[in-house]
Parts: C-alpha cells; structure tokens; sequence
C-alpha cells in the first residue's frame, strides 16, 4: 500500500503546472544625496504601475532588483555588470543622470540586454551610437530643452544667459535651447555638486538678459533658484525652464516666489486623459504626503511599455520578440500622444506651463497651452539599425 501511495503522489506531482519564477528587472538608480529624491520617484512610480497589476507587468510575475548609482559612472557600470554576469538580468532601468548612462548602457547592450531609459537620453546614444536594445521613455536630452527654446522666443525674449552642470546632460541642454531660442545666448557651465552659485549671479546680473534659461535638477534646482531668490534676480529677470528644473519637490522647497515662472513639460499632473487620471489618483492614493514629479510619471510608462511588451511575449525568453513588442509601445500612455522614432526614443507633444498659486497659496504647475507637436529629436537621422 505504501509503494501505491508513493506512485499516486508522484504522479499527481507530475500533472502539475511548473510554476515559473518571477522575471527579475534590474533598477540602477540615484538614491542617495541631493539628487536622491529623483531616483526615488521613478523607483516608485515605477513600482506603482507593478502594484496595479499586483506583483506583475503584462500578467507576467515580476521581482525589480534596485540599486544606488551614487551618481557615479563606475558604480552604474559595476552594478549593471552584477545584474547581468550574476544575477542573470536581461532587461534594466532606472538611470537618473546621463554621465552614468554613458558608462553602463553601452556595457548593457552589447552584453545582449535590453536597457530602457526613464530619464536620462544624452545625445551620444541617440544617434550613430543608437542600438536596437535601446530604448528611451522620457525624452532625448536636447528636445526636452529645444521646447524650451521654443517657449522664450514664443514670449519674445532677444537675449538670455544659459546654465547649465558642466556633463553631457548639461551640454545637451544648453545645445537645445540655443538651437530653438535663435536669439544671443551667454553660456555659463556649472559643476554638477556646485552649491555656491554666487559667482554665477554677479555674470546673470552684469549680462542683464532678456531672460535667463537653467538646467539644474534635482538639489541642484532647488539651490539655484533660492539662491537665485536671494540675490534678488528673481523678481528683476524672468526665468523660462525646462520640466527638470521646475519639479514639483522643487517648488515646495522655493515656495511661492516660484509664482509666475514660465516653463515647457512633455506631462504635468493636470492632464486630462484617463491614464494620467489613473496614474496621478493611485500616486496620492499611496503616497499622500509626497508631490508626483514627471519623475514618477517616466518610471511608470516605463513600467507600462514592459507591460504591454510581457502581454505579447510573456517574459524576456525571446528577446529579439521583447525588442519588436516594446518598439510597437502599445500601451496608453499618460502624456497623451506617444510613439517611438526611429532611434527609439520618444516622438510626442511639449507644452508650455506656469506655476500659479493654488487653492491654499501654494505653488502647482499649470499646463497653459501645446508648443510642439509630434516632435522628435535631430539625431534620429543618425540612427541606422
């Protein structure tokens, strides 16, 4: 009887289904120092979209691995090297600073593994560098700005000083605006861990622009634009900024002498399509006490294009079907309109915002009007895949 038994059991255990282990997505993100919050938002939101679907993208069950970059190149590379050599990761996020997606990306796929972009897009991977395992959710660096440029010489400004952190976002961002502003451009480069810029404030001053352009997220924004404030420049020359330098952790640190300055975003939290609303409501819902930056908003379409790729292939087993499926990037996306170019990074809308006071005196971004349409970046003619 005991020999029966021991059949019976065996055969029951081979009639059931093997149970596959979750798909592991390696996260190499800034977590920690001034800039932590940025890695932060888009680890979230990120999370927020694998909430919804508890625990998988696209029915497929999945683990994301994070890590802390440091902002330091060699740690992206180190981490990127350990996900894929040790833990068998094929598909990574969650890069916040272009320097250290210039050393880790190009490891990443030429290793054969996917990565896909929820920030940083410097123009050297957009180009002739451009790979087919090579995806870019949020923007390329120079459009995010050339909206920007659009936006100042829209309001009619002639002249105007640029700063931005001395690495290649900063140059991006400076080319970008330059190439859409089309008036006289002052260039002042920064260092990326500056937190004196007084020297900085006596140059704005002595140029008198029109208009002044700034590129400084994350802690860096927030230094700038108090110290900025309290140079009295704040209320004597207009600023027009680019989404990055205006977020909203940004704004609760200034306070309501951000009141009135104008910027250009690809997605602000008062959208008003069913994706942002769902997005934005399940933000708040689980995160009361923080703001949604378009931090949070890229970690989470970058969740939601994994999730419409997993729907068609069902994981990372065939990755020549996972680059076909998120190429297609079916998925409703919550800036509206979106669709890959040629160089797989983002072809969609900019519009032009202005921070105004909110019902309790705070300040809130408010999206005025569209600026671009279907805009994609210069360097996808480089691109031949």
């Amino acid at each position: 009887m005991k020999r029966l038994v021991t059949a019976v059991s065996l055969l029951a255990m081979t009639s059931l289904p093997a149970v596959a282990d979750p798909v592991k997505i390696g996260m190499i993100t800034t977590l920690s120092g001034p800039p932590g919050y940025l890695g932060e938002q888009i680890r979230d939101g990120f999370q927020l979209a694998v909430d919804q679907e508890s625990g998988k993208l696209g029915g497929v069950e999945v683990e994301v691995v994070v890590e802390d970059d440091g902002l330091k190149p060699g740690n992206g590379l180190q981490i990127a090297d350990k996900f894929m050599n040790e833990e068998g990761i094929k598909l990574i996020t969650g890069i916040v600073f272009s320097n250290v997606a210039g050393a880790a990306v190009p490891e990443i796929v030429d290793n054969g593994a996917i990565y896909i972009s929820p920030n940083a897009g410097p123009s050297g991977l957009a180009g002739a560098s451009c790979n087919k395992n090579y995806f870019v959710v949020s923007w390329q660096n120079d459009a995010l700005h050339e909206a920007t440029g659009v936006a100042a010489k829209k309001l009619g400004y002639k002249t105007a000083v640029a700063l931005a952190p001395n690495y290649q976002a900063g140059k991006d961002a400076i080319a970008g605006f330059k190439r859409e502003f089309g008036g006289e451009v002052t260039e002042l480069y920064t260092a990326l861990d500056q937190t004196d810029f007084a020297p900085e404030m006596a140059q704005i001053r002595a140029a008198a622009p029109d208009v002044v352009f700034q590129f400084h997220p994350g802690g860096l924004g927030i230094t700038f634009l108090k110290q900025y404030q309290q140079a009295g420049l704040l209320g004597e020359i207009p600023m027009v900024l680019s989404e990055p330098s205006l977020d909203s952790v940004i704004l609760g640190a200034v306070g309501d002498a951000a009141i009135g300055i104008k910027g250009t975003t690809h997605w602000a939290a008062d959208f008003d399509n069913a994706a942002s609303k769902d997005m934005v409501a399940a933000w708040v819902a689980k995160y009361p006490d923080r703001p949604i930056t378009t931090y949070a908003q890229q970690g989470y379409e970058t969740a939601r294009l994994i999730a419409s790729a997993f729907a068609t292939t069902g994981g990372v087993d065939d990755m020549d079907a996972l680059q076909a499926a998120l190429k297609a990037a079916k998925f409703d996306s919550t800036r509206g309109s979106f669709a890959f170019g040629s160089n797989q990074h983002p072809v969609q809308d900019w519009f032009l915002t202005e921070i105004v006071a909110d019902a309790n005196g705070k300040p809130q971004i408010k999206t005025l009007e569209k600026l671009r349409e279907a805009a994609g970046d210069i360097y996808a003619a480089e691109c031949k895949m």
